[in-house]
């Protein structure tokens, strides 16, 4: 007989089947054309990465960093791949996290304190509230990109206290790009702290792949950012840049940090040839965003579709008053016509905010995107 709990954990499971948004793990499916994954420039392909990543494997005395960073998982490599992606990306300093995740958790739940007051985008990574939520300071959501709304916050705090406003460079469900500069000067001009979530713009924005705050010239207004490597970098894990002091303080005060077992040594390597790759891939950048500028318009043209027009790389593709079990069965049939493309559903995305999302990447090509969007086209017709 079931316990209590456990029937009550069925129930649960069983309303969200009823509505369509029980998630489930799947098998990738192979020979499908990838407009799903997050590997904007093909660095999880590359072949100058695999052979990096043989050589090091050739030469390695550890396959296990065997312990938390201020224990036993301290390296070398974790300490000069650090140096390296400050150098990079132009702060004094970096700090490891195993994911983009627990990176966000670790900056929040730790830097604001009792009295401050964090100010966060409503589009913020669930990884940004729920370190929010570990923190001890005092949060309020202002509405999406929308920096008037912002400055009525700022304008409402009582003045004691650090403000702290996070955001994301480029927003992981929409694709739309943060207004930094006009966030920037609002921030400025209140002495608040500006926080930035790099996760979908490492590696895409820049003149080497610095991301948008370089892009933008930012980097001075900026206390911290977050760069992941599980995107653009084709690897995992991801850092915390900023000040000396910053990276000083998580390590002493961060969880997330201080009770993880730190990254293996052939993560590092792959990360420290990936970075080395990065400046050089520009053409790829190049492609990216052309090849993004014209999915959106093959795709905006299919009848019953919405694409909003300010998406870059990431595209939500909106099947307005679709349920999100139709949007699912919409998915599947053009899977099922050879395009690996998936269904976003609640609560991943607020209730009504449904989609499709379609990810470009350096290697799609135009006659990939022509077929997508025909594919798309009769799935609608035939649902």
């Amino acid at each position: 007989m079931a316990s209590p709990l456990l029937s009550r954990l069925a129930q649960q499971l069983q309303q969200r089947e009823a509505e369509g948004t029980r998630r489930q793990l799947t098998l990738p499916a192979q020979g499908l054309v990838d407009f799903a994954s997050n590997d904007y420039l093909g660095l999880a392909r590359s072949p100058q990465l695999t052979a990096a990543l043989q050589q090091a494997a050739a030469q390695a005395t550890s396959i296990g960093s065997t312990g938390a960073r201020l224990l036993t998982g301290n390296s070398a490599d974790a300490e000069a791949l650090e140096a390296k992606i400050a150098a990079f990306h132009g702060t004094e300093a970096a700090l490891l996290f195993n994911s983009g995740y627990t990176a966000n958790l670790g900056f929040f739940s730790a830097v604001p304190r009792r009295g401050d007051v964090i100010l966060y985008d409503e589009a913020s990574h669930a990884s940004v509230k729920e370190g929010i939520r570990s923190s001890f300071a005092t949060a309020y959501s202002f509405r999406h990109n929308n920096v008037a709304g912002l400055r009525r916050r700022l304008h409402q705090q009582p003045g004691t206290g650090v403000v702290f406003v996070a955001v994301e460079a480029v927003y992981s469900m929409g694709g739309d790009a943060a207004p930094l500069t006009e966030l920037a000067a609002a921030c400025a001009e209140y002495g608040a702290q500006l926080v930035v979530d790099e996760a979908h713009s490492m590696g895409v924005h820049g003149a080497n792949g610095e991301g948008l705050v370089t892009e933008l010239g930012l980097d001075d207004q900026v206390l911290a950012r977050v760069v992941t490597f599980g995107k653009a970098l084709g690897s995992q894990g991801a850092a915390v840049i900023g000040s000396a002091v910053l990276r000083d303080y998580l390590l002493n005060f961060s969880r997330p940090f201080i009770y993880t077992t730190s990254l293996p040594p052939l993560t590092l390597a792959g990360l420290a040839a990936a970075y080395e790759q990065l400046p050089h891939l520009g053409a790829e950048r190049q492609q990216l965003f052309a090849l993004s500028a014209y999915l959106r318009q093959r795709v905006a043209a299919v009848p019953g579709v919405q694409v909003p027009p300010e998406s870059q790389v990431i595209h939500p593709i909106r099947l307005p008053n679709a349920t999100p079990a139709q949007v699912r069965a919409v998915a599947l049939a053009v899977q099922q016509a050879g395009f690996d493309v998936r269904a976003i559903v609640p609560p991943t995305v607020p209730a009504g905010q449904q989609c499709l999302r379609a990810i470009v990447h350096a290697y799609n090509t135009t006659a990939e995107i022509d077929a997508f969007a025909d594919a798309l086209r009769a799935a609608l017709a035939a649902a």
